[in-house]
């Protein structure tokens, strides 16, 4: 039996913070399921068909990740509603800070009230993306910085495209 786990976020848009953590999880399961949050009460500056496109891109044409071990999904779900669908207990969730640990804790505890079978596994980024947030990523691109270090060349392009 293979072991899935779901990567859930909004990925709006994806930064090397995230890559990290679904690299290091291929080394942990058989497959992963990236699922891209379409909830409507949150304001993304791309919209889910995007995002899920700009994930697509850069996992599989920049960085060439193997199709195989990845899914990307679009979902309006609970996170737990998701496992069920894709038959896993395990959802990631990237740490960056120790700011992010009190909800991810809190997120995890209600995850577990919903279905006693799934567990929540934290993984941090290497050292130099623990930075890195998709808020700030959109924040300098929209003021003209670099961001060549924080994401990648097609995620970049799809950001220029929408300030522009």
């Amino acid at each position: 039996m293979s072991k899935i786990a779901i990567y859930p976020g909004t990925f709006d848009p994806i930064t090397f913070g995230h890559i990290d953590v679904i690299k290091k999880s291929l080394k942990l399961f058989d497959k992963i399921v990236v699922g891209v949050s379409d909830e409507s009460n949150k304001n993304y500056l791309f919209s889910s068909e995007e995002r899920i496109q700009i994930v697509n891109k850069a996992l599989f044409k920049d960085l060439k990740l193997n199709k195989k071990k990845i899914k990307v999904v679009s979902f309006g779900s609970l996170t737990t509603d998701l496992c069920k669908k894709y038959k896993s207990n395990i959802i990631l969730r990237g740490l960056r800070a120790v700011s992010d640990f009190e909800y991810e804790f809190q997120l995890a505890g209600m995850n577990r009230k919903l279905n006693q079978n799934v567990e929540t596994i934290f993984l941090m980024s290497d050292v130099e993306n623990q930075i890195i947030s998709s808020r700030f990523v959109k924040e300098i691109v929209k003021l003209k910085g670099d961001i060549k270090k924080f994401t990648t060349k097609s995620t970049i392009k799809s950001l220029k495209d929408k300030y522009e």
